[in-house]
Order: structure tokens, then C-alpha cells, then sequence
């Protein structure tokens, strides 16, 4: 079913607000539906029952915002403190900006905290204040390297913004594996299958049930080139978030355990380059056959989210359904 934004936005803070700070919650309300928005439901709404039942559960604290240490002039330790990932990861945001000024470069390593949502919303922000910013995470291993058959590393988002010119920003978000957790688990709510080549179910063989895969084992994207990145950023973020590695991290996909994976945001503050003419020229290259033309990453999404606005989103009755209930019933 379609809803309106402003339904979603509504509904899904009651259901939060019974367990959650206001403030805290609206900014994981944001993250949440930023990315219902953009078209990326494995980071969407269909998180919050969880969001919620972690914190009936004692893994979460709603209240925390994280506790934050300078080791160095430029590099900043957070203890999340079991928060709610967006608030812990804006706090520590706000603090690099704060610092970043003065050092040109500031890095935070978080630990202790809880999933942070797409990355993309971090990164385009930061852009869009004129900055540049690098954001990494790890999760639970679900990708298996490549040519193995067990999941052992995360997969590792990357996100990348960069102020362009005018106001205008430029930001990619990816991760290292072909798909998300969050897409399968979005696949199977809604009984859809999943390209064959995107994951191995327990037994380590290639599926096409959603069902399945949520057991097994995410494949890298681009073969043997993704496992190489998604292992460098797996020892990169734990190394600076001083966060648990490999099969040891979880609390991302459950209900109640700590959640023990790393965060890493890099930001700069260097000069203003005027990049818009080179985009210029990469959307009016002419489309190879089949094509309907040259895309910079993150405009597929902004296109949507414009869409999304206008007609309504796109969640999953079990999705809604659920969110309805936690909130109480529709108004």
C-alpha cells in the first residue's frame, strides 16, 4: 500500500515516543523514513518494530546520546552508550563540525551504539554544509568472501559526500556486498524472490527464497573486488572504532543482544572546487544501446524521494500493520 509521508512520519513517532525521548526519536523517525523515501526499504520502517523491541529489551537505552573523548586533536572516541544509532551518530557529527573548522580534517570512531540507517543521509548533509564527508559502518558477517561459502565479513557500507558548487552536492552510498540483510528480510515480507545471484542459502548453495538467504550468506559485489574492500573496511572501522570484527559482531538483526559493530565518520573541510561542468558533461554523454542515459550516483534517489512525497510511499501491509499496532491503533 501507498501512504502519505506525513501519515508514516505521524504514526511512526507515537509508536516511538511511548519508549523513546522526543528529539531522539524524531531523529531515528528521520533516518527511517529518509530511506523509505529514496526507495531503500532495508533501511526503512520495517526497522522500527525492532528499533522498539530492542529497547523492551534492555539492549537499547533511548535516552543516550553517547559519551565522547578527543584522543587527539582530530580524532574523536564515542562510547555510544547503547544509544539509538542516529542520535549517537548525529551527536558525534556535530562534534567533528565543531572541530573541523580549526583541524581541516576531524574522525570519529564509534562504538557501543545501535544501526545508524542509510549512511547516505550523513554524508549528503555534511555536503550540503559545504563539507566533505567519508562515513563507513560495519555489520553482522553476512557476506561470504569470495569463493568461500560462509558468511564472515560485514557488508560494510560506504558513503561518500562532496559539496559540487552552488549549494549543489554530490553523494554516493553502497555497500560491499551485492544487496543489504535488509532487502532480503525486505524480499521475504513481501514473498518476493531474489535474483539467483545475490546470495547462498545455510548449506552454501546459490538461492532464489528469501527466506532462505536470511540464513545463509550474501554474496560481494563485484566478485573478488568487493570482498577486498569489504575486508579492508571491516579492519579499517574496527581498528578506529575499537568495535568487535567478523562472526563476533551482532545486534544489528536481532532483538536482544548488545549491539557491538563500529562506525567511522571522516570529515573536511577543504576548498570549494566548482565540479558541476564535469557532471554536466558525464549526464550528456550519449547512452550506449539499452540505456537511457548517464545517472550521478544519488540522483536516482532524490528522483524518488520527490515522487514519494507527491503520491505516497510504497510499506509492506505486515510493515504497516505492525507499526500501527505499537502506535496504538490509527488516528
Amino acid at each position: 500500500m501507498n501512504i502519505q509521508e506525513s501519515v508514516l512520519r505521524r504514526v511512526a513517532m507515537r509508536a516511538l515516543v511511548r519508549v523513546a525521548p522526543e528529539e531522539n526519536a524524531r531523529q531515528q523517525v528521520d533516518l527511517l523514513l529518509e530511506a523509505d523515501l529514496r526507495g531503500v526499504p532495508s533501511h526503512g520502517l520495517l526497522r522500527l518494530p525492532r528499533v522498539i523491541d530492542r529497547i523492551a529489551n534492555g539492549v537499547t537505552d533511548p535516552a543516550a546520546t553517547g559519551r565522547h573523548e578527543w584522543l587527539a586533536e582530530g580524532y574523536l572516541d564515542v562510547d555510544g552508550g547503547r544509544g539509538l544509532g542516529p542520535v549517537v551518530a548525529l551527536s558525534a557529527v556535530a562534534a567533528l563540525k565543531d572541530r573541523v573548522a580549526r583541524t581541516g580534517i576531524a574522525v570519529a570512531g564509534v562504538r557501543n551504539s545501535n544501526h545508524i540507517g542509510m549512511l547516505g543521509y550523513y554524508a549528503e548533509a555534511a555536503a550540503r554544509d559545504g563539507l566533505t564527508m567519508i562515513a563507513l559502518s560495519t555489520s553482522e558477517a553476512l557476506v561470504h568472501p569470495w569463493g568461500g561459502r560462509r558468511a564472515m565479513i560485514g557488508t560494510n557500507p560506504i558513503a561518500i559526500g562532496v559539496p559540487v558548487g552552488a549549494g549543489e552536492v554530490f553523494m554516493m552510498d553502497t555497500a560491499t556486498g551485492v544487496v543489504s540483510m535488509g532487502e532480503i528480510y525486505d524480499h521475504a515480507n513481501r514473498g518476493q524472490p531474489i535474483p539467483d545471484h545475490w546470495a547462498l542459502d545455510a548449506e552454501g548453495r546459490p538461492t532464489t527464497d528469501a527466506t532462505a538467504a536470511k540464513s545463509g550468506a550474501i554474496a560481494p559485489f563485484g566478485q573478488a573486488k568487493g570482498y577486498a574492500l569489504g575486508l579492508a573496511f571491516e579492519l579499517l572501522v574496527t581498528t578506529l572504532a575499537q568495535s568487535a570484527i567478523g562472526r563476533a559482531v551482532q545486534g544489528t538483526l536481532d532483538d536482544d543482544r548488545v549491539c557491538n559493530k563500529g562506525d567511522v565518520f571522516i570529515l573536511i573541510d577543504g576548498p570549494a572546487v566548482d565540479l558541476r561542468g564535469y557532471l554536466e558533461e558525464l549526464r550528456a554523454m550519449p547512452a550506449v544501446e539499452g540505456a537511457n542515459g548517464v545517472l550521478i550516483p544519488g540522483e536516482r534517489g532524490r528522483a524518488c524521494r520527490e515522487d514519494r512525497l507527491r503520491s505516497g510511499v510504497p510499506v509492506a501491509d505486515e510493515v504497516w500493520h505492525r507499526i500501527v499496532e505499537l502506535a496504538g491503533g490509527e488516528e
